[in-house]
């Protein structure tokens, strides 16, 4: 968060503060004045400074008409509430598929991890499809071949997160068939992974496959017997498959109904 304020004066030029969820804000590209790009580079998450800008740091002796006059010392007070250091991640994209072969496997498997974060924060913003799109990016450049079974393990660790992050943001976009893609994937990697099978165990309940959601909900709770969410959704599919059970006899007592009308 930031204000922007001219000496001697209450009222701020500029300010993001009436902003519940203030956006993302990328230095270099939103933020461009010197001095705000300087003091924010000091600065760690959670902490709240006010930094006095003389006019070399600020807007210069031409200031910003009509707001700032020329030759204007500023005040900026900011907060940061999180920040992410995507700088590694921004120049391993910039690279040809060639180039990002030769990166080093620690390093992919960082920038996996930073798209994964950017992708987190917009799942907890609600951007639902950057975020997906955002856990498809960094599953992307996960197709290595790895030397040893070690790494092997590291790649299988980065993909896993990314597979459960896709499962779960696609059930929330109501795509319950991708869900369940996504789930099956992470089975692959981890067949006793309790969050996958219950993500599976979801998203047939959607489909109201409900054989297949039994099965993969039943797994999951002998994985973690006392889960709060898993025994609260065998309830909820004990119930769908009880009202359609119901709703099925009914369409056949009314068939048989009519039938007899009929003869």
């Amino acid at each position: 968060k930031f204000s922007g304020y001219l000496e001697d004066q209450h009222k701020p030029f500029c300010t993001n503060c009436y902003s519940k969820s203030p956006g993302l804000m990328k230095l270099g590209k939103d933020i461009t004045l010197l001095g705000l790009e300087v003091g924010l580079l000091t600065m760690k998450k959670g902490e709240l400074s006010r930094f006095v800008f003389t006019p070399g740091y600020a807007y210069g002796q031409r200031g910003c008409p009509p707001l700032i006059p020329p030759s204007a010392t500023v005040i900026f007070e900011v907060e940061v509430l999180d920040f992410l250091d995507s700088a590694e991640s921004d120049t391993f994209f910039e690279l040809t598929a060639e180039q990002q072969a030769e990166f080093p496997l620690q390093k992919v498997l960082k920038v996996a991890d930073t798209e994964r974060q950017f992708g987190n924060y917009l799942y907890r913003k609600r951007h639902l499809d950057d975020a997906k799109d955002r856990y498809k990016k960094a599953l992307s450049i996960l197709g290595l071949s790895p030397s040893s079974e070690a790494e092997q393990r590291q790649i299988n660790a980065s993909k896993l997160l990314l597979l459960l992050n896709l499962s779960l943001t696609y059930l929330k976009l109501d795509r319950p068939t991708q869900a369940l893609a996504y789930g099956e994937k992470a089975l692959e990697i981890d067949q006793r992974n309790a969050k996958a099978l219950f993500r599976c165990g979801q998203a047939c309940l959607c489909m109201t496959e409900y054989e297949k959601a039994r099965d993969f909900l039943a797994r999951a709770q002998r994985i973690q017997p006392f889960n709060h969410d898993i025994n609260n959704e065998l309830k909820k599919l004990a119930s769908c498959y009880r009202d359609y059970m119901n709703k099925e006899k009914e369409m056949c007592c009314r068939m048989f109904a009519s039938l007899n009308t009929s003869a």
